[in-house]
């Protein structure tokens, strides 16, 4: 059986017969699709025929290698991503996404865009992000051998700001206004691979979210069916696209018969592909508003998100911090402490109150550790503590 990537180049999303050779990466959208106002991603396109369906006869578990036919080629060593659990709890599947090596589903999408700085031969690696991407980029350019730069704000919780320092990288807070300059000019002038946007509408590196299609082959094995419905916290939306990738290969694989609709699940604060599906565009950019849910507060839209929806039959569903709360809660009352933006798609699940027709599974992506606020409190001391104390 094939071992080695089956990768044979890039698409535009905007117009899928526009195609690119695999390597260099496009990491700033599709040069022919995209406008001033918006930027087109692309994907990574595979030669399906040469596909061993054997490949899903193994149990999933840890390294992405495993699925290294239908991975561009990963040429950074693994630290043990995926294989996540899947816990069942309030009639759903919660897939825990922060049991990867740096507590986030982000694992996933770095093992495989840093493995593209390293067949770039590219110098180092260099990263815009408040939270777990920077932490998770960090991790896997030190394990590549790579430096690592991470540009952060100034009100990204200090926790993330350590963790990510602890691997070696350099970080800097900045106005999130100088962030991505700042970035595009570390990659123009000293040649570091982006594993970030760089785009007016969102992009990213396009093989990123090949990383999270391995979600979608380890639900198949695991349910030993295809889900109904799988709900996704939502902020660039490539974790929601990769999973949809996912289970549309396995259907065109002959693995399965149908795909599950995906649930774009976005804080109210801003959503911008809720506005885009609404509006009928292909990606929007909004005016966010304040949330405590940090990693899916944003503003900026992408295509991906719009088209995953879309082409599923799914919907975006715009969830309250309040909402995001109680899910968290119920979660950690069932021993999943998650983010609270990784509680975003059991909060879009209770806020729809909808039945379906088959297993629902959602997907908690992070660590509750990495939320604002999280290590600053204090708690106070029982002097002399007896039996009472406890009652």
């Amino acid at each position: 059986m094939i071992r080695t990537s089956l990768a044979t180049g890039q698409r535009s999303l905007g117009d899928r017969a526009t195609a690119y050779p695999l390597f260099p990466p496009l990491t700033r959208g599709c040069p022919a699709t995209s406008t001033g106002e918006l930027a087109y991603p692309l994907e990574v396109v595979y030669d399906y025929d040469r596909v061993d369906r054997r490949l899903f006869d193994q149990e999933p578990g840890p390294d992405l290698a495993r699925w290294a036919p239908l991975l561009p080629p990963l040429a950074a060593p693994t630290l043990g991503e995926g294989g996540t659990p899947l816990v069942e709890l309030e009639g759903v599947f919660v897939k825990d996404e922060s049991r990867n090596p740096t507590w986030s589903h982000k694992d996933r999408l770095n093992r495989v865009a840093v493995s593209a700085a390293v067949a770039a031969g590219a110098p180092g690696v260099v990263v815009a992000s408040s939270g777990n991407h920077g932490a998770s980029a960090a991790a896997y350019a030190a394990r590549a051998g790579l430096p690592a730069i991470v540009l952060t704000s100034a009100d990204s919780p200090p926790a993330v700001q350590a963790f990510a320092r602890a691997y070696g990288a350099r970080v800097l807070s900045v106005p999130a206004e100088r962030r991505w300059p700042l970035l595009r000019e570390i990659v123009d002038r000293l040649g570091y691979h982006p594993v970030s946007n760089q785009t007016v509408t969102h992009t990213g590196h396009p093989f990123g979210p090949e990383g999270y299609k391995t979600i979608a082959y380890e639900l198949f094995l695991q349910l030993g069916a295809v889900p109904a419905a799988v709900f996704a916290p939502t902020g660039y939306a490539e974790l929601l696209f990769g999973i949809w990738k996912g289970f549309t290969e396995l259907r065109l694989l002959g693995l399965t018969g149908s795909t599950p609709r995906m649930y774009a699940c976005e804080s109210a604060a801003g959503s911008p592909h809720a506005h885009a599906l609404d509006t009928g565009a292909p990606a929007a950019i909004v005016e966010a508003g304040p949330s405590a849910a940090y990693g899916i507060a944003g503003g900026v839209g992408g295509h991906r998100g719009v088209l995953a929806v879309r082409e599923s039959g799914g919907e975006a569903v715009r969830v309250s911090d309040q909402e995001l709360r109680a899910a968290q809660d119920a979660l950690a009352g069932h021993g999943l402490w998650q983010e609270l933006s990784g509680a975003a798609g059991l909060a879009a699940y209770r806020r729809l109150g909808r039945a379906f027709d088959g297993p629902v599974v959602c997907v908690a992506t992070s660590s509750g550790f990495k939320d604002v606020g999280v290590g600053t409190r204090t708690f106070p001391v029982t002097e002399n503590p007896t039996l009472e104390d406890l009652r």
